[in-house]
């Protein structure tokens, strides 16, 4: 028996293993929203805040842009002199997840857009522009309908991951072709918890914001009706 060469297999062996095992687990790595690197960013944006006179490190948007996906953090800007660098799980870095903020008029927070939802919406509205018009199916409000999603040559119908509950949201689609995520799942689950009161015709997508790390991305708004349950806000 050649032991040399049994050794020289086990440690080609060894490394095949590791080479493989690595990029798994730094994918694990940036697919996972951790508690310290939101503070961490928090606290980077509070400083540069102070030290620039109230600016904020944001990437510059249009004001048509939804509002949460307006407001981007730039980490050009507060990386290596407030943050050593990106954290892994940021767009920048390779991870799944933007780093935005909320309430920048009165409270500046940073939490984190998911967009693994992203690469689904995409294709819809390339089948939607390929088909010449989106395939409405039901309608659910003014301006809200479901998609017939075998008229776009899907065998299944796809669907958003929710970060709030990890459970699967369908997509809508209004009249102008813009393509949605439905949070009304998320919004019911969250209304049956101790929330601060809502009303009818408020914008109540900040209930899933205030307690979670995440913010509802690609989401139209929403109000509650006379049964205290969650339907789209007339827009």
């Amino acid at each position: 028996m050649n032991w040399k060469v049994i050794g020289t297999l086990l440690v080609l062996t060894s490394l095949f293993l590791t080479g493989c095992m690595y990029p798994s687990e730094k994918l694990t790595q940036n697919q996972i929203p951790y508690e310290d690197q939101i503070q961490a960013v928090q606290q980077a944006v509070n400083s540069f805040k102070e030290d620039n006179g109230g600016i904020l490190p944001i990437k510059t948007r249009d004001a048509v842009t939804p509002i949460y996906q307006k407001y981007p953090i730039e980490f050009k800007k507060i990386a290596p002199k407030y943050l050593a660098e990106p954290p892994g799980n940021a767009f920048e870095s390779g991870g799944i997840f933007q780093y935005v903020l909320v309430d920048v008029e009165t409270n500046p927070t940073v939490k984190l857009l998911d967009l693994r939802m992203v690469d689904t919406i995409r294709d819809i509205k390339l089948r939607i522009k390929s088909n010449g018009y989106p395939p409405y199916k039901d309608k659910l409000a003014d301006n809200v309908y479901t998609i017939d999603f075998n008229e776009l040559g899907y065998k299944q119908e796809p669907y958003a991951v929710s970060p709030f509950s990890n459970q699967n949201l369908p997509l809508v689609v209004t009249a102008d072709a813009e393509v949605y995520v439905d949070y009304r799942q998320d919004l019911f689950q969250q209304l049956q918890k101790p929330v601060k009161p809502v009303k009818p015709g408020e914008d109540i997508r900040n209930i899933l914001v205030e307690d979670s790390m995440f913010v509802p991305a690609y989401s139209l708004p929403y109000t509650i009706d006379e049964n205290n349950e969650p339907v789209f806000l007339k827009q």
